[in-house]
């Protein structure tokens, strides 16, 4: 409490020094606010379109985060050569200071896959001028999206200040293109629509030239620059030093648009402001240098004229600022305006010097309030109020005593008001971070049954759910961090990916996917845009899904299989190892396996002996999709040939049950296997247990990352990578399979809901839980906490201390990334610098984590 006590007589001397600071009148990266896309508050009468796709694709469907109608706006693409013919259109209604846009592709549920690689903004302040958008240095193009579900946020350098905004992506007709939007900054108070005034001269120093030439501008520019905004006011404001430059790569100058006196024999820079009504003005803000050491200064005097309809005042306004010869910073200049009513401002700007530059000219009319520092809890529509020096009811006493009591009694009232809004924010954030765990928990509870009822596990596409809906009384959702390349959604939590909910089917899409089609029909009969390109598998076991991209499909599978036919008497069950769904899984030996399997494998096994083999049967009263799929799934696996994974080495298809029989390593799975060994040492000497070595560790964790290399190179995402997944054999040789969830001695490790399991939380990634977002970065999590078994030797499972509910919760915090997530601990064997890999595989952004090629490196340099 007397931390924030300390605080709040601080912060009136903040107040106080501020309100002696004079700003810019928008500051960019504070005015970063959603302007209505996605909460709504855009109408869809004030979205259009150039064309659509269909009705389900209408521009209307075009906001971020929304999946609504066929999930995004969707052009009608021809065959004409103009690439830019299409457009998704915004009008704000009003002026807008715009920063920041964001993009997304169509997802629809997963069954989207159209995005906009690259695309153009054009906007236009009155509907009838259209401008085409450049970066600073020229660049019309903007990078758009990687894949369908991620936000892709891009900075406006510079800023756009338009009413209507439209974006068009770049075609090449290659692939179809959908988008969905959103615009980012706040409203234009200025009502600004265009400067004109001389064009900016170049100036020649000894050393090098400074271009003060406006290089954002958006109007003509000839000799002189007409109809247009840029520097002056794009929110930047100038250095002390003109030659340097807020602006990364920006030349000396860069900032600043200047003049020399030489070429104006009247003495004065002439520039008219044009704006959107008639307004009542207050004051002008001239940002200025004055830098007298290169014969810089601000101007002598300024001279303005007024116009409220046809007619120029015939009385200007005249102001003369205070002339500085010994501060050479640079400035505002406040001209005092006396409330005069016009749609056009004229100023003559008198020269001090040989040379006069200014960087900011912003104005100040009716009660307007002024974007220049953040609000601490931002209210729909509303920006931080203005200081007393900017306010038009503010009045000028004479009388010093009278000022001296009037900023007492602020003081104390400031004062006063602080601690009130301390104590206010402290119960304020309490209530606020309880309700939303309570949210959090309940969307997760709703969520976690989704999956329960749907979802199979273990191979399954590299596909993440879809953002859902999420109400905000706010009108506006500010945007942070202000990095170009931020792409994480701004939504809680995202739609699970949709599968079927009767239990007589596979809990697969390969039906519909396997279609390849454009088109299919709803029940509203209005057509879907869609292109299947996933393919998705039903695992023999029932409990397995394979997804993969179409074109890795057919590659892998565009041969016929390679295996052979096994004869079924040949076979010796053994043991069940588990069951699924629609199929099961039985150890077994097979005698004569040698003559059956290509010539390119041999087996560790002495001629003559029975092999030993895991065979995995589906029953004989699966429907015709899982047997499609088992058929499927047989071709990719006879093209699956990595030393880690497990092979496949015949089939029974000729007859029913439909069989494939893959190795089985003698040892068994990786979690028993270590379960009964011990870390090499004093203590296993005394117990006389069987032991492995710290180099035996590394070299099995490597051979697992070699393994999901092979698999990632494929783009398989395996979805339940763990020490029960891992088949030990002669020298620790480790093979990937995918049996762990079929078996009941492992049914501890899944989370269940409603008596069945179904989730290995505890090896999840966050956004695997949370958003349904299942990537090989997710794997990548996963192998980390498959290296925390190992070096464990799986005595205790994850996060052993957290009930699943625990473990759920602590993946909230995750997702919220305030510093109180729980991490797996340190394990005794592991050294600093592997449980420094394993960290990095758990960094909440994805993108972040190593890729298994990085992490197979990692682990090779390890091995002693």
């Amino acid at each position: 409490m007397m931390r924030h006590l300390s605080d709040s007589l601080f912060l009136p001397l903040i107040v106080i020094q501020l309100l002696g600071t004079v700003t810019s009148q928008v500051n960019p990266g504070v005015c970063r606010y959603a302007l209505g896309m996605s909460s709504g508050q855009i109408s869809d009468e004030d979205i259009s379109a150039s064309s659509q796709w269909s009705e389900s694709t209408a521009a209307r469907y075009g906001r971020l985060d929304g999946e609504e109608g066929d999930g995004a706006w969707c052009p009608e693409i021809t065959g004409e050569p103009d690439h830019l013919k299409e457009f998704l259109q915004i009008d704000l209604r009003s002026l807008h200071f715009i920063t920041l846009v964001g993009t997304q592709g169509r997802h629809a549920g997963g069954m989207g896959n159209e995005f906009a690689q690259m695309y153009k903004i054009k906007y236009s302040r009155d509907g009838s001028r259209w401008i085409s958008w450049r970066n600073r240095q020229g660049k019309q193009v903007i990078e758009g999206n990687r894949n369908t579900y991620d936000i892709a946020l891009r900075d406006m350098q510079p800023p756009i200040i338009a009413r209507l905004v439209r974006f068009m992506p770049v075609i090449d007709h290659s692939m179809n293109v959908c988008m969905r939007v959103e615009l980012y900054g706040c409203e234009w108070l200025d009502g600004l629509v265009s400067y004109n005034a001389p064009a900016g001269q170049q100036m020649n120093l000894p050393a090098y030239p400074v271009y003060l030439n406006d290089s954002v501008y958006d109007g003509a520019i000839i000799y002189s620059m007409t109809e247009g905004l840029g520097q002056l006011t794009d929110g930047v404001c100038g250095e002390d030093d003109f030659t340097l430059s807020h602006v990364h790569n920006g030349w000396p100058g860069y900032d600043y648009v200047g003049w020399n006196n030489d070429s104006f024999p009247g003495g004065s820079v002439e520039i008219m402001f044009e704006f959107d009504r008639i307004r009542n003005f207050t004051s002008m803000k001239v940002h200025c240098n004055n830098m007298f050491s290169r014969h810089v200064k601000a101007f002598q005097q300024v001279v303005c004229h007024f116009r409220s309809d046809s007619d120029w005042e015939t009385t200007p306004l005249a102001f003369s600022p205070v002339e500085d010869e010994k501060n050479p910073s640079a400035r505002f200049i406040t001209v005092k305006l006396a409330n005069h009513m016009a749609s056009a401002i004229k100023c003559q700007f008198y020269f001090a010097d040989a040379w006069m530059l200014f960087s900011e000219i912003t104005f100040q009319s009716d009660t307007a309030m002024y974007n220049t520092t953040p609000p601490s809890t931002p209210k729909p529509g509303t920006s931080p109020p203005p200081s007393p020096e900017d306010d038009p009811t503010h009045k000028v006493d004479d009388s010093n005593t009278r000022i001296l009591i009037g900023c007492l009694v602020a003081i104390i009232f400031i004062l006063v008001a602080i601690i009130v809004i301390i104590l206010w924010r402290q119960v304020w954030q309490k209530m606020l971070e309880k309700a939303s765990r309570r949210i959090l928990d309940d969307e997760l509870t709703a969520s976690l049954s989704i999956q329960s009822e749907t979802f199979s596990y273990n191979h399954t596409s590299n596909r993440p759910g879809t953002a859902g809906e999420q109400e905000s009384n706010s009108t506006y959702e500010r945007i942070f961090p202000l990095g170009p390349d931020y792409q994480e959604p701004s939504r809680l939590i995202c739609k699970l990916p949709e599968f079927p909910q009767n239990s007589e089917e596979p809990a697969s899409a390969a039906a519909a996917a396997s279609k390849s089609t454009t088109q299919t029909v709803v029940q509203d009969g209005a057509p879907h845009y869609a292109e299947a390109d996933i393919v998705n598998l039903q695992g023999v076991t029932g409990g397995n899904t394979y997804a993969i991209p179409a074109v890795t499909m057919d590659l892998l599978s565009g041969k016929d299989v390679v295996v052979e036919e096994f004869p079924r008497k040949l076979l010796t069950f053994k043991e069940k190892l588990g069951e699924g769904q629609f199929g099961e899984v039985h150890l077994c030996e097979a005698e004569g396996m040698q003559e059956f399997i290509n010539e390119d494998y041999l087996l560790d096994v002495p001629e003559g002996q029975p092999v030993l083999v895991a065979v995995k049967m589906l029953r004989s009263d699966a429907n015709k999709n899982a047997r499609n799929d088992f058929l499927k799934e047989i071709k990719i696996m006879s093209r699956l040939k990595d030393p880690n994974i497990i092979r496949l080495l015949a089939v029974c298809i000729y007859s029913d049950p439909l069989c494939m029989i893959t190795e089985y390593m003698e040892n068994g799975d990786l979690n028993q296997f270590l379960s009964r060994h011990e870390p090499e040492g004093q203590l296993a000497l005394l117990s006389n247990a069987s032991t492995v070595s710290f180099g035996d560790l590394c070299y099995m964790a490597t051979q697992i990352a070699s393994g999901m290399k092979y698999l990632s190179s494929l783009n398989f995402v395996h979805r339940d990578l763990a020490t029960r997944n891992c088949l030990v054999g002669k020298n620790y040789t480790i093979k990937i399979a995918d049996f762990g969830m079929s078996r009941n001695l492992y049914s501890g490790d899944y989370y269940r809901i409603q008596g069945r399991a179904v989730l290995p939380i505890r090896w999840m990634s966050w956004e695997s839980i949370l958003l349904g977002k299942f990537t090989t970065a997710s794997d990548v999590w996963a192998y980390a906490v498959t290296l925390w078994e190992i070096l464990n030797f799986c005595k205790e499972q994850p996060y052993s201390q957290l009930t699943d509910e625990q473990v759920i919760e602590n993946t909230g915090e995750f997702f919220r990334d305030q510093k109180r997530q729980i991490y797996l601990p340190q394990p005794v064997l592991c050294p600093d610098s592997l449980y420094k890999i394993m960290l990095n595989c758990w960094r909440r952004n994805a993108k972040e984590r190593p890729s298994f090629q990085e992490l197979h490196r990692a682990l090779l340099d390890l091995q002693p």
